[in-house]
């Protein structure tokens, strides 16, 4: 016997509605542990014990601890910050300014709009990680220069989607008729264009957040992100690379927390992506 076809649209809004909050949860508590992790932190991350150094996993040290005796838990605790925040605000940054322009040409048009969207052409013909570790090599080390070394791979993709969409909007009926209501461009702009086109790009910059993380991590762990001994995960990771066969518990503490902060990161997206669909079944 089928099911009905009213109890089985209400069966598919409460999965994806219980998806979208247990996720929403888990990233919250993500960010949460980002923002308190000194208070977190059951030891100081960067105080050093050779005497309990390559530590196994145990009561006192769930994580073990470096070849440093770092405890491992605390350094993995203190790395979320800088991880997850770095990420959060690189997906901030290349979000808001592609939209920016992607608004800007989709509006104006002309040869502002050809020009733009050829630079952006030329962006977008780069594999990205390839042109982020040349400009990171340039640019020298640090989480800054990785930042920016994505930033500057990564916004064309939200200028194309932010464009699409603005011209399919512009010659909308509604659009028409804010124009002869009196309403200027950047009334039409900020009431009308943007809350339509919001969710597209909203559920890409959060399938983008795991992304971003592990390219941080990667560039990081290359050498040309964070450096030791500061506590980032990709960092963290290459410093103790070496430890893989003898000491693996030290490696894998690091690529456990990015596993999982990826993970509940592109859950979430796929949740809000489900959310926002007005195709699918709810």
């Amino acid at each position: 016997m089928s099911i009905p076809t009213i109890r089985k649209q209400k069966i598919v809004k409460n999965h994806w509605k219980t998806r979208l909050i247990l996720f929403g949860i888990l990233a919250v508590l993500l960010i949460l542990t980002a923002l308190f992790s000194e208070q977190l932190c059951p030891y100081d991350p960067y105080l050093q014990n050779l005497a309990n150094a390559k530590a196994a996993p145990s009561a006192d040290h769930i994580f073990g601890t470096d070849r440093y005796g770092r405890d491992m838990l605390s350094r993995v605790i203190a790395g979320s910050r800088t991880s997850i925040f770095s990420s959060l605000i690189l997906v901030a940054v290349i979000t808001i300014f592609g939209t920016v322009v992607g608004v800007f040409c989709g509006w104006k048009g002309g040869w502002v709009d050809s020009l733009i969207m050829r630079i952006s052409d030329i962006f977008l013909a780069f594999p990205g990680l390839v042109f982020a570790l040349a400009a990171a090599a340039v640019l020298g080390g640090g989480i800054q220069n990785a930042m920016l070394a994505l930033a500057a791979i990564s916004w064309p993709k939200y200028a194309r989607i932010a464009r699409g969409q603005t011209m399919a909007q512009k010659e909308a009926t509604y659009i028409q008729a804010a124009r002869l209501s009196g309403c200027n461009t950047g009334q039409i702009i900020r009431r009308h264009i943007l809350p339509n086109i919001a969710g597209a790009i909203l559920v890409t910059a959060m399938l983008d957040i795991g992304t971003m993380l592990m390219e941080l991590a990667g560039l990081s762990f290359l050498g040309l992100g964070a450096k030791p001994p500061a506590a980032e995960w990709g960092s963290m990771m290459s410093d103790t690379r070496n430890l893989l066969a003898t000491h693996p518990w030290v490696p894998f503490a690091p690529g456990i927390a990015i596993f999982v902060s990826v993970t509940v990161f592109n859950l979430l997206g796929e949740a809000v992506r489900d959310w926002l669909d007005p195709h699918s079944e709810r």
